[in-house]
């Protein structure tokens, strides 16, 4: 990819950590990145933290780029593309939007000759320990995806799956850390009511919920296996599940991310304000 110069429009957290994933990985070199912010202080401090040119113009970004990779709010994001001269600046080019909510017909119809992927990351991305989904717009080819989950492997891993799905992408995936960290407070606490000093509940539990999570994607065995494997005959994991069950946590869990999915739903649609 060193023949294509990717530009970052609205460079925040998401986009900040994506940048810095691409030059650890070396795909580009800091001369072939481009980003956008809308403060010049906030250009000034990821100019220096990254040694990558910073603008507060969109449109001249977006023109000198092959690649564009859209991390703005979806409250900001129509507002960005609908900005004079980027429809043309963004005609012929791959643009990658990483707005939750905002759907794949929405991109495809304020930049009909763009080809556009919808991607979901999240805040893990900040430690190379990302999930990204993708999703891709009509016509779209294989080498484009290819491009886009090449970016995104580069913090984490990426998996792509249809347009209809990313609300439920949106909640699991990129509202899901949320719930884990509610989860890992918990049973921190839990900890501490049974004498541990909460910086060590705190450690055990996050490297419980690490170490979990590896042996599910590296062994590929199903959760309730590997839960089996800790739960022996009348003993104490066994009577915590039990615990759990009788707190509907399933229920509880499930519900959650249906609720969230429900309410990403809505994020892209216009508001009153946008009409």
């Amino acid at each position: 990819m060193s023949d294509t110069r990717l530009a970052v429009i609205g460079c925040g957290i998401m986009g900040e950590a994506i940048v810095g994933g691409l030059l650890r990985a070396g795909l580009f070199a800091p001369g072939e990145l481009l980003a956008t912010t809308r403060r010049q202080d906030a250009a000034d401090a990821v100019q220096g933290r990254h040694g990558v040119a910073v603008t507060l113009d969109n449109c001249a970004a977006c023109q000198a780029a092959s690649t564009i990779l859209l991390t703005l709010k979806p409250q900001r994001i129509a507002k960005v593309v609908h900005e004079p001269g980027m429809r043309e600046a963004l005609a012929g080019k791959l643009v990658i939007s990483i707005a939750a909510g905002v759907t794949l017909v929405q991109l495809a119809e304020w930049l009909p000759e763009s080809s556009v992927i919808r991607a979901m990351p999240n805040t893990p991305c900040l430690i190379g320990e990302g999930m990204t989904v993708l999703a891709r717009g009509r016509g779209v080819a294989d080498a484009e995806v290819a491009i886009a989950a090449r970016l995104f492997e580069t913090v984490g891993r990426c998996i792509e799956v249809e347009d209809k799905l990313m609300d439920a992408v949106t909640s699991l995936g990129g509202s899901g850390p949320a719930f884990v960290y509610i989860m890992i407070e918990a049973m921190a606490d839990g900890g501490v009511m049974m004498g541990l000093p909460r910086p060590v509940a705190l450690e055990i539990a996050a490297q419980v919920f690490q170490g979990a999570a590896r042996m599910v994607l590296q062994t590929g065995r199903h959760p309730a296996a590997l839960k089996d494997q800790v739960t022996t005959p009348a003993g104490c994991t066994i009577a915590g599940v039990l615990t759990m069950e009788d707190g509907r946590i399933r229920s509880v869990l499930a519900r959650t991310i249906q609720e969230a999915t429900r309410v990403a739903g809505e994020l892209g649609k216009p508001t009153a304000a946008d009409r």
